[in-house]
């Protein structure tokens, strides 16, 4: 949650709950989606829990 306040809510005025509602949901699509982590060596955590269950397979 450190990354969605710090790199979404604290820079995007939030008028409303709705607002604020929808763009937690868009960050989570971003993060789970789109964001390289360095720690899933530069893959979003989709595409690396994809790979993980491909090497398994």
């Amino acid at each position: 949650f450190g990354s969605l306040k710090h790199d979404w809510l604290l820079k995007v005025p939030q008028p409303t709950h709705e607002h604020m509602k929808d763009d937690v949901a868009a960050y989570m699509r971003y993060y789970n989606l789109e964001r390289l982590h360095t720690a899933n060596g530069d893959l979003s955590p989709v595409e690396y829990e994809q790979s993980s269950l491909r090497e398994v397979s």
